[in-house]
């Protein structure tokens, strides 16, 4: 089956600031997917060129087999796109922007919007204006459900968020995506929220792609160590992630066993490697760095 996405070889600059060299990466059709990266790497870019807003230098995107410089209004249909900010139009009532809405998607299931809308404390005549940060992050989430797209595009959608109500935006999408077999393409700067919801994991570095794997591989698979060590032991060495020590306190990460690690440090002295499991979120700091 052909992938819901294909970005080939895409490489693009701000000004001469390079962005990506060479950017290839896939999301399958029904899969749950996070795109992660520190400020800077180019997320919502990407997200920006997938849609058509951006052109790169060069390489292509592909949505449902069409270039992102050339979507049919058909295959625009096809996709709910939900930007930094949640949503325009604040000037609107409740009811008034599901209308609005309503005209330009011929799949339209308006009871998606209200069922959603239901478990907020507004009437159907408050203005957007109104509500607080993450009602109209509710609202945004019904408009895109009842949109009943194939494909959900979403840039930092808990931006502002606090827990409760970002922890429901979680459950409703999680809820949508298996239930429907939507295929959701999304970033996030609260990467505990990633960890609750997406299935594949693409973690950007400046300029490339440093992972694409399965989040539970992830999680799973890579580990931090801890180890003392009276030499100096170099940040880089292969096999290990962002090495580096506070006196002779140090720590590293791996997808390798303590084993494997342990015979890697030997040379530095190092003996009685500790082994930690980590969160999302800390692994992304340990494939990244915290700095």
């Amino acid at each position: 089956m052909d992938p819901v996405i294909r970005c080939e070889d895409i490489t693009h600059y701000y000004g001469t600031r390079l962005i990506y060299q060479d950017l290839n990466f896939e999301v399958g059709r029904g899969s749950v997917v996070g795109l992660l990266g520190k400020n800077g790497t180019g997320k919502t870019t990407i997200i920006n060129i997938l849609n058509g807003y951006l052109k790169p230098r060069s390489g292509v995107c592909r949505i449902f087999g069409e270039r992102m410089d050339n979507l049919t209004p058909e295959t625009k249909a096809r996709i709910g796109l939900l930007l930094e900010g949640h949503i325009q139009h604040s000037y609107f009532n409740v009811q008034q922007i599901e209308r609005f809405y309503s005209n330009f998607f011929p799949r339209w299931k308006r009871e998606a919007y209200y069922e959603l809308l239901s478990k907020l404390q507004v009437t159907p005549t408050q203005k957007l204006s109104t509500m607080s940060c993450g009602q109209r992050s509710q609202v945004a989430l019904g408009l895109l459900f009842a949109q009943d797209p194939e494909l959900l595009i979403l840039d930092d959608f808990s931006m502002g968020l606090d827990p409760g109500y970002r922890r429901l935006f979680v459950e409703y999408l999680r809820e949508y995506a298996t239930a429907e077999d939507k295929t959701v393409f999304l970033t996030s700067h609260i990467i505990q929220d990633m960890e609750m919801l997406i299935d594949d994991c693409i973690i950007m570095d400046y300029g490339r792609i440093l992972i694409h794997r399965p989040t539970k591989e992830i999680m799973e698979g890579f580990r931090r160590f801890r180890f003392i060590s009276s030499r100096p032991v170099p940040p880089k060495v292969e096999g290990l992630w962002n090495t580096s020590g506070i006196g002779e306190n140090y720590e590293t990460y791996s997808f390798l066993t303590a084993g494997e690690v342990g015979r890697l440090l030997e040379p530095y002295g190092v003996a009685g490697v500790s082994e930690e499991k980590l969160s999302l979120e800390d692994a992304f700091i340990g494939l990244t760095g915290k700095y």
